[in-house]
């Protein structure tokens, strides 16, 4: 039996050089894209030949070339001069528990829609990919992947003031989107969209709405974007949702049983999610009762991302039998609940701890492998 694969969620820890340099452009204090290639081509080429020297199967840019995972667009899209928005309303667990200190938002913009989007710049993801197709032919990983955002988290970060409905709004995202899909598609990479909407925006933003109202948001969120992803090969493809990639009491998030047949229902190859983090680690429990397609791989998060203990690698193999009674070893892929650098500025596990929770994860699955065999 082949060995469990071994993958993240995309973003890991930037070196201090690049992220003081990304945040100096997101802040218009540098104005040479020429430095910050440079910049980004080698940190890319470190990252990438770092995760396969740990042992990490199918490996990414380490989204180096992001200021985060969703606000990279607001470069690459026409419509996103409106004026600057905070991006974590006060939620229901910060009334709850008013002592809580969450952590500081990161110092990065987060401009609101104000006009109308369409694609501004064709070719940051062609360089993006370029420059991550460079740095794995000389490491030789086993599979790649990069990530882009889902309209739904875009539309969550960064509301529009301009499009008369939210179904508009992300009409005109997706659309506008699409050729960063397929070009990451096209060039042999599997895309990963990033759907945090999906569970973490019932707390940060769609506190208001009943239970059964935020179901037919989060269903109206992905009919929009089945309709993209159905115009690619699905086996290309991996949706990744979590409840947010915060410390926090999570005790008012959405449960995996509420969101699981809407999503195992779009057409990807591939589900990413968080099955570390302390609210929802039982959730394993959710795939005894569901039926996964045979076309779905899943990708459980089995080290969390915001803590630093450093996971017991028999835990990591603990986690992934679960899924493995359920699906198969060969339809499991070991990941991160979330990303150690979804944002610049926004550090909560420093590196050094950050490559030994991916080098345990490695070893845990290589654990459940002989166990699985």
């Amino acid at each position: 039996m082949a060995p469990i694969q071994t993958t993240h969620t995309g973003s890991l820890p930037r070196p201090p050089e690049l992220a003081e340099l990304i945040v100096k452009f997101d802040h218009g204090e540098a104005t040479d894209p020429a430095e910050l290639q440079r910049v980004v081509e080698q940190a890319t080429r470190d990252v990438v030949k770092k995760q396969v020297d740990t042992g990490i199967d199918i490996v990414s840019d380490g989204e180096y070339s992001k200021v985060s995972y969703v606000t990279y667009v607001k470069e690459r899209l026409t419509g996103f001069d409106g004026p600057p928005r905070s991006p974590i309303p006060r939620r229901r667990d910060q009334e709850e528990f008013p002592d809580w200190e969450g952590a500081r938002p990161a110092a990065i913009q987060f401009p609101t829609n104000n006009a109308a989007v369409k694609l501004r710049d064709r070719e940051a993801v062609r360089r993006d990919v370029a420059t991550f197709k460079a740095a794995a032919a000389d490491a030789h990983p086993n599979g790649v992947f990069l990530t882009s955002a889902s309209p739904g988290v875009i539309d969550t970060f960064m509301p529009s003031v301009y499009y008369s409905s939210e179904r508009e709004y992300l009409q005109a995202l997706g659309e506008a989107m699409f050729d960063e899909y397929r070009t990451i598609v096209d060039s042999g990479c599997v895309l990963q969209i990033d759907c945090p909407d999906l569970a973490m925006s019932r707390t940060m933003r769609f506190g208001n709405l009943s239970d059964s109202e935020f179901i037919d948001t989060a269903r109206m969120h992905l009919d929009v974007l089945a309709g993209l992803l159905s115009r690619l090969p699905a086996d290309r493809l991996r949706l990744h949702l979590c409840w947010g990639n915060f410390e926090g009491p999570h005790n008012h998030d959405v449960p995996l049983s509420d969101i699981i047949d809407m999503v195992l229902a779009m057409p990807v190859g591939g589900i990413s999610f968080e099955a570390a983090n302390p609210r929802h680690a039982h959730e394993w429990q959710v795939f005894k009762r569901v039926r996964v397609p045979d076309s779905i791989t899943l990708i459980p998060g089995v080290i969390d991302t915001v803590t630093n203990f450093v996971e017991h690698p028999d835990l990591v193999a603990e986690r992934l039998l679960h899924f493995v009674d359920s699906v198969g070893a060969k339809r499991v892929i070991a990941s991160t609940d979330c990303g150690f650098g979804t944002a610049v500025g926004m550090r909560r596990v420093p590196p050094s701890i950050a490559w030994a929770k991916l080098a345990a994860m490695v070893e845990g699955a290589q654990i459940a492998s002989r166990a699985a065999a």
